[in-house]
Parts: C-alpha cells; sequence; structure tokens
C-alpha cells in the first residue's frame, strides 16, 4: 500500500530561513510535521551534494515531513546552542525537539533512511508489502519471549520477499534473543544492499552492540555501590548504565546515562550520549523511555 498523503509545494516543503525565523519555522512548525534542519554555508563543498540529496529525499517524502536550510554563517547563535562544530550538519526536530540528524555527506541510501526514520518516529505511516500480518505475528511472538517461533514467521516472510527490511531485522533481533549473537551479526553484515541501511536493520545493530556489552557487564549492586560512594566517579556510573541495561532496567539505565551527561557532556568523547542513541536506538521509536529521554537529553544539550 502506498503512503497516501497530500503533497505539498515544493516552496512550503524546503525553504531557506534566518535565525529570527527558526522559533517559527522549526520550533513551532515541528509540533504539526516533522521538520528537518540543513545547517550549511556557502563555503562548504560537501553541503553543496547533500542539500540537494536531502531535498530529494524529503520531497519523495510526498509531504510527510518539512526541510528548512539554515546559513551558519548568519545564524551563529543556533549553532552555537545546538553544538555544530562541522558542516553539514542535519538535524531533525519533532515537536519541538531534536530527534535525530547525522554531520557530513552521506551516501543517498542513509539520506533516505534518515528521513523514512524520521516519519516513522513521529508517527506517519508506512508502506504495506501484504505481509504486514505474518511480521506483526511474528513481532508478538518475540515480544512474548517465543523467540524460535519468531525465527521461523521472519524466515517465512523472507522466502517471499528477500528484501523485507522489516523482517530481516526481525530475523536478527529474533537470533539475538535466542543468543546466538554471531549468527546475528554474520546476517546482519550479509543483508543486501537495497535494505543495509534500512532503520529495521539498525534497530537490530543496535540491539546486537548492547548484547555483547551486556555480555561483559559486571554486578548491579556493586556498581550501584561504588556510584552512592564516589558519585563523582563517571566510568563506575557508565559501567552501571550497562548493567543495568544487562539486567533489564532500562529506564534506570537511561537515568543514569542522562545523569552522567549532564555532569560532563564531553566525558570520554560524549560516551553518554552516543549510548543514549544506541539504546534509543534498539528501541521503538514511539517509547515512553525513548520520548521522554530524548526530550530529557535535548533539555541537557541545550542548557
Amino acid at each position: 500500500m502506498e503512503l497516501n498523503l497530500s503533497s505539498a509545494p515544493d516552496s512550503d516543503l524546503i525553504k531557506d530561513i534566518t535565525e529570527a525565523s527558526f522559533m517559527a519555522d522549526v520550533i513551532e512548525a515541528s509540533n504539526t510535521i516533522p521538520v528537518i534542519v540543513d545547517f550549511w554555508a556557502p563555503w562548504c563543498g560537501p553541503c553543496k551534494t547533500l542539500g540537494p540529496q536531502l531535498e530529494a529525499a524529503v520531497t519523495a517524502a510526498k509531504g510527510a515531513v518539512k526541510m528548512v536550510k539554515l546559513n551558519v554563517d548568519e545564524a551563529q547563535m543556533i549553532a552555537g546552542q545546538m553544538q555544530i562544530q562541522s558542516i553539514p550538519t542535519v538535524y531533525a526536530f519533532h515537536k519541538g525537539q531534536p530527534i535525530d540528524g547525522f554531520q557530513g555527506a552521506q551516501p543517498e541510501s542513509e539520506i533516505k533512511a534518515f528521513v523514512d526514520r524520521v516519519v516513522k518516529a513521529s508517527g506517519g505511516a508506512v508502506p504495506d508489502n501484504g505481509l504486514a500480518d505474518a511480521i506483526e505475528a511474528a513481532e508478538e511472538m518475540l515480544a512474548e519471549g517465543a523467540a524460535v517461533d519468531a525465527a521461523q514467521t521472519f524466515a517465512a516472510v523472507l522466502g517471499e520477499d528477500a528484501n523485507n527490511a522489516a523482517a530481516y531485522g526481525g530475523m536478527a533481533r529474533a537470533q539475538i534473543a535466542i543468543g546466538e549473537l554471531d549468527e546475528a551479526e554474520a546476517f546482519l553484515n550479509g543483508a543486501p544492499i537495497e535494505i543495509s541501511k534500512a532503520p529495521e536493520l539498525e534497530v537490530a545493530h543496535a540491539q546486537l552492540l548492547l548484547a555483547r556489552q551486556a555480555a561483559d557487564a559486571g554486578p548491579v549492586a556493586d556498581l550501584a555501590a561504588a556510584v552512592e560512594a564516589q558519585p563523582e566517579d563517571l566510568q563506575a556510573r557508565f559501567d552501571l548504565a550497562q548493567a543495568l541495561y544487562a539486567n533489564g532496567d532500562v529506564q534506570g539505565a537511561v537515568d543514569q546515562l542522562l545523569e552522567l551527561f549532564g555532569r560532563d557532556k564531553e566525558w570520554n568523547d560524549g560516551a553518554a550520549k552516543t549510548q543514549l542513541f544506541t539504546i534509543f536506538d534498539a528501541l521503538k521509536a514511539d517509547d515512553p523511555i525513548v520520548l521522554t529521554g530524548r526530550r530529557k537529553l535535548s533539555s541537557l544539550i541545550f542548557a
């Protein structure tokens, strides 16, 4: 089933803005529809390539997302608030908060995947290829702990459509749930090029990374005691977050990482923010932990 959204004029979908209009064109506008912001400058070579590619992907979304372009040379206050250190930098805003982003030139497949991810994160509709019922059933099996049965159903879907990103990512997540981490990694690495950068596979990659970290996580009680004894020990707090996640306390892990980020945003090359994004990527975009966590992280970034 094709995405059926009324198409807005390109002049409305994509436009140049100024620092003075940032609040209206980005923060307020994103309450209605997600807004992608392209931070660029006239002297930036990669910006000249990325800009048109991003515009094409936004246009192809047919009104599911808007795009604005902001010249950082003329918007240094906003660039400073966003901690933009290099361009091109792209952020997506939804309901007044940044929900995703990237830096530097990207392949067209990754740009499309980014736009698709933004649409899905904001609750936009996604295409239905006729196998949705089977995938939904497999997801329910996986959620209920029947990972082997889920894997068999995902495999059946892939037998019908080898490039089905939802089934491919689901198959990898089922392997992770079973504990077959090496098999999941090999499966993901062998994904068809057409879907290798799809959001569904990025979720599986994030879950695989977290699963490998969990295997090396220390005991929660010992790490919690260490953090309580020395709150300024950021490594102990980071290790505690990993241990909490490994033990199924996702909210506790996010809370510890937010506390760490609030204490030192740049600690260990921004490890807390990176780990938070990994956890967010491993969860559903509309998970309350993700929505609240992204909002709190944004508040800390702009603080």
